[in-house]
């Protein structure tokens, strides 16, 4: 038994294995729980908004010398907020909305992330795709930071979110404050992309929100 076992085990002695563990264990954990609330609501395009939207937040905040983690979560949630503009100030469909801010906050992200390229010697394409064997422990301690602030929130507001998402009029009827709770699960969507982003980048982060929440759900 312990000749079986101990390929499996070997690599967990070392550190980069630890934390990608750590990372992934975490990463799993709030993609799942968030995206199913995605699910639910039928918005499994946002989330993809969302996670490419982040690419230009995290590039100027590598410029002026900030937390890449709140570039990113600043960039995330004006996405939010322009989608909601887009769709409230014209004729323009929600999911159409999405694309548009999708597109042009990824193509500023991309050409931002070019331009700085450029002059400084270092590698911003692991945002993209992630790198979950180079997270640092630094980078660990952030996401089960907010993996923590993820789930503390769904655990106190548990039941307020679930008569949200399921029946959004209803819980306007019963005087539940729907606007706030939608923005509230923004920024926990948000939140969640920025936590994923060393680990399994921008681009892939969608299928980690969606596929645990499709399979929950049966696929409707």
């Amino acid at each position: 038994m312990n000749a079986l076992l101990e390929p499996l085990i070997e690599p967990l002695q070392y550190g980069f294995m630890q934390r990608s563990l750590t990372i992934a264990i975490l990463v799993g954990m709030i993609c799942a729980i968030v995206g199913s609330y995605l699910m639910v609501q039928r918005l499994a395009l946002l989330g993809d908004a969302i996670s490419h939207s982040v690419l230009p937040g995290l590039a100027i905040a590598f410029l002026v010398g900030a937390n890449i983690f709140v570039g990113a979560f600043i960039a995330g949630v004006l996405s939010t907020v322009a989608i909601a503009w887009i769709r409230s100030r014209s004729p323009i469909k929600e999911d159409a909305a999405m694309g548009i801010v999708l597109s042009a906050f990824f193509a500023l992200g991309v050409t931002l992330i070019t331009v700085i390229q450029k002059d400084n010697k270092i590698d911003l394409n692991h945002f993209l795709f992630g790198n979950i064997l180079g997270v640092t422990s630094s980078e660990v301690r952030d996401t089960a930071i907010i993996s923590a602030i993820v789930l503390i929130v769904v655990v106190v507001f548990y039941k307020e979110l679930l008569f949200y998402t399921f029946d959004t009029l209803g819980a306007q009827a019963a005087g539940l404050p729907v606007n706030l709770l939608n923005l509230g699960l923004m920024v926990l969507i948000a939140l969640t992309i920025v936590a994923s982003m060393k680990a399994v980048g921008v681009v892939l982060v969608l299928s980690l929100l969606i596929t645990p929440g499709q399979l929950d759900t049966g696929g409707r």
